[in-house]
């Protein structure tokens, strides 16, 4: 992908997990996205929350990278394209190994499979 304009590698991932999910005590996620642009943690579309997207909208910034271990894509909202190789950005590139998926640990129901978005 080439260059991605307003991005600041520098600026690090807002925390390890989803940042309106952890601001609660009853919210999950399945996986996580970061915005390129801010370092903003959000949940995917298939959480029940997609707090990545509502971010997106929110503040008008469209690309996200995964923030799942071993993953090196980006996804665009506003061209609804998926890119392989992600922009370098300020470490960490993921949440830690021992970060349970779907997090966090503790939070997840019995029913999580039935209770993502398709």
């Amino acid at each position: 992908m080439s260059a991605i304009p307003g991005v600041d590698p520098t600026v690090p991932p807002s925390g390890t997990g989803c940042v309106e999910c952890l601001d609660t005590d009853d919210q999950w996620w399945f996986h996580l996205r970061r915005c390129v642009q801010c370092g903003h943690v959000g949940c995917c579309d298939s959480s029940p929350n997609q707090h990545a997207s509502k971010h997106g909208a929110a503040t008008g910034h469209p690309i996200i990278q995964s923030f799942e271990p071993g993953e090196d894509w980006v996804w665009s909202f506003e061209t609804n394209e998926y890119y392989d190789g992600a922009p370098k950005l300020a470490a960490p590139d993921s949440h830690p190994l021992d970060q349970p998926v779907p997090g966090p640990a503790g939070r997840v129901p019995a029913d999580w499979q039935e209770l993502l978005n398709q």
